[in-house]
């Protein structure tokens, strides 16, 4: 498992590894630069200082030239590593985010029921940067680390053995060391991710029903809640903090003490003629050549640990597999009718719990308008859900103009049916953006055209700026009746031939019910139309109305018919309409 879940992360620089090449070609070539000056400041020292002095000047100036051309070359290195290589990084997160984004909309009603928004928006922001933080600097500080490192080992032990293995002797204590404080690191930081995931989530939540906590005066009890979940997160990053400067502190000292080592031996083995004092200095120079991989080594395992943790959350959602996706062989559906048959249909939301519906048994003839009553959680709403395949029949088959809808392309199913919700979602931006929505296509003409229909052009015209007006996140600028003729509008411009309205006038006043029922109804004519009614009123014209019960389809027929019935829809008429 873990050998797949790293083998998918190397096939992200896949379509970068000619960049991904050059950014480890230009940091292996800063490394050697790096490498090399020393090297020749101990040939200066050692043999150049010995020449005849016009001869030795000659050859200084040669070598400090050439060494400041080393330095303007390992200049653009840094350069190259530090803007191409989060180019590169950027690119990469891009890929990642379009990724995860794309399986966002693949994912059923079921996964979204059960998450929070302000968790799922973390793991493509936060954790997708800490990420692409990874990519860049990853294999970039580890290439370095080891080159500067062997390459600086190798090269004192050249000079001297003795105190090559002095200086290197602490290595294994400081890997031990490493390793254990890294572990205690990868957890906190975990958990630093899940709770910042939590703060999101609150944050998302406080500001969607700020209006809800403003007309309650309860900004003191959210305050708290917060309060609360930012304490948590704090305690978790005290953790993580503590671990880290730990970690810090002891490789400092180390560092420190490799040179004091160093010196402290050097200086013996001077006085007992072992080495030279060049040789002391060029190991000095050295010691910041090792030192500096282990402080690459310290950036490095913290931004692993805060890589590999959002690596792992992204992995976890892409493990999610879509409940609804279209099977082998899936086709499109042509010139649909709109006949509707649910076969012996029950439904359940999860394996374990109580059916929604029982055996449902519906033939519903092409055209035709049907009204669905009943009270609340009988499953009306599900009915209605299972059509365009929110969510799959735990047994039986619904069937459009004879085809089980599941060998039906979902994007074609769903192209050939229209929605009206009684809670209306309108994007931020203008009214025209907001109708295009359901044709994207759609030309201006025809998009008015849809706004008339709906019985929404007048008072789009008296709009500020008429369609171009900006109508607010969730069209939080507009009243009740006219986000719903915008979205009666959508659907006017989506022209499918089958049509559900899930209580579309239940939460409008009485003058803007009658407006928008009247634009309803001219959509529905000559098309297949499921109506969910709270508001009886409105069903009156149905060709059929059927009374849902927790038993299934309890009672069909007419508004007169069912009146003269005197059942279940009779009764709930008469209670509605007592006191008229």
């Amino acid at each position: 498992m873990k050998e797949k879940k790293w083998k998918k992360f190397l096939s992200y620089y896949k379509p970068y590894k000619k960049l991904f090449a050059a950014d480890m070609f230009f940091a292996c070539m800063g490394a050697g630069v790096t490498l090399a000056i020393p090297l020749i400041i101990r040939y200066i020292t050692n043999h150049v200082i010995y020449y005849e002095q016009s001869e030795a000047f000659r050859v200084i100036l040669t070598l400090g030239l050439a060494m400041l051309g080393m330095v303007v070359l390992e200049c653009y290195c840094n350069f190259f590593i530090a803007f191409y290589g989060h180019q590169m990084g950027a690119r990469m997160e891009f890929d990642m985010r379009n990724e995860i984004f794309s399986h966002y909309q693949k994912l059923s009603f079921n996964f979204f029921a059960n998450q929070k928004v302000g968790q799922l928006m973390s793991r493509i922001t936060n954790d997708l940067f800490e990420i692409s933080e990874l990519f860049h600097h990853g294999p970039e500080d580890l290439l370095i680390s080891i080159i500067k490192l062997f390459g600086s080992f190798t090269i004192l032990l050249a000079i001297d053995w003795k105190l090559a293995l002095i200086a290197f002797a602490m290595i294994p204590i400081m890997v031990a060391y490493a390793g254990y404080y890294n572990f205690k690191m990868k957890k906190a930081f975990k958990r630093n991710r899940a709770r910042i995931a939590d703060i999101n989530a609150q944050i998302e939540d406080n500001l969607s029903g700020i209006r809800v906590v403003k007309s309650f005066a309860n900004e003191d009890i959210e305050m708290e809640k917060f309060r609360e979940g930012n304490s948590r997160f704090l305690a978790s990053k005290t953790d993580s903090y503590r671990y880290m400067g730990i970690y810090n502190s002891g490789l400092g000292a180390f560092t420190t003490l490799i040179s004091i080592a160093v010196i402290v031996s050097g200086t013996i083995f001077i006085t007992n003629k072992s080495i030279e004092v060049t040789d002391l200095i060029t190991f000095l120079l050295y010691i910041n050549n090792f030192t500096e991989p282990v402080k690459k080594l310290i950036n490095f395992t913290e931004q692993f640990q805060n890589g590999a943790s959002g690596y792992e959350r992204f992995l976890e959602i892409l493990a999610i597999e879509p409940d609804i996706v279209d099977s082998p062989g899936a086709s499109d559906m042509k010139q649909v009718r709109g006949e509707i048959v649910f076969d012996q249909v029950s439904f359940r939301y999860e394996e374990g719990t109580e059916k929604v519906l029982s055996d449902i048994n519906l033939n519903v003839k092409a055209g035709e308008y049907i009204a669905l009553v009943g009270p609340s959680g009988v499953g009306k709403s599900t009915l209605c859900s299972l059509i365009p395949r929110f969510y799959d029949v735990s047994t039986g088959s619904i069937k459009i103009d004879g085809k089980d809808i599941r060998e039906v392309r979902l994007k074609s199913l769903r192209d050939n049916i229209g929605i009206v919700q009684q809670d209306v979602y309108l994007f931020a931006g203008n009214v025209m953006e907001n109708i295009r929505y359901g044709k994207p296509e759609a030309t201006e003409e025809e998009i008015i055209q849809a706004a008339k229909n709906a019985n929404a052009h007048e008072f789009i015209m008296e709009l500020p700026d008429g369609y171009d007006t900006d109508i607010g996140q969730r069209g939080i600028k507009l009243s009740g009746g006219q986000k719903q003729r915008l979205s009666i509008a959508r659907v006017f411009l989506k022209n499918p031939p089958i049509l559900i309205f899930d209580e579309a006038t239940s939460a409008l006043d009485n003058e803007s019910e009658r407006v928008v029922q009247e634009s309803l109804e001219k959509l529905a004519a000559n098309r297949t139309t499921f109506v969910i009614a709270h508001r009886l009123s409105t069903i009156r014209n149905a060709e059929k109305i059927l009374v849902l019960t927790e038993d299934g389809i309890a009672e069909s027929g007419s508004h007169k018919d069912l009146l003269e019935k005197d059942g279940i829809y009779a009764s709930l008429y008469n209670m509605q309409f007592a006191n008229e």
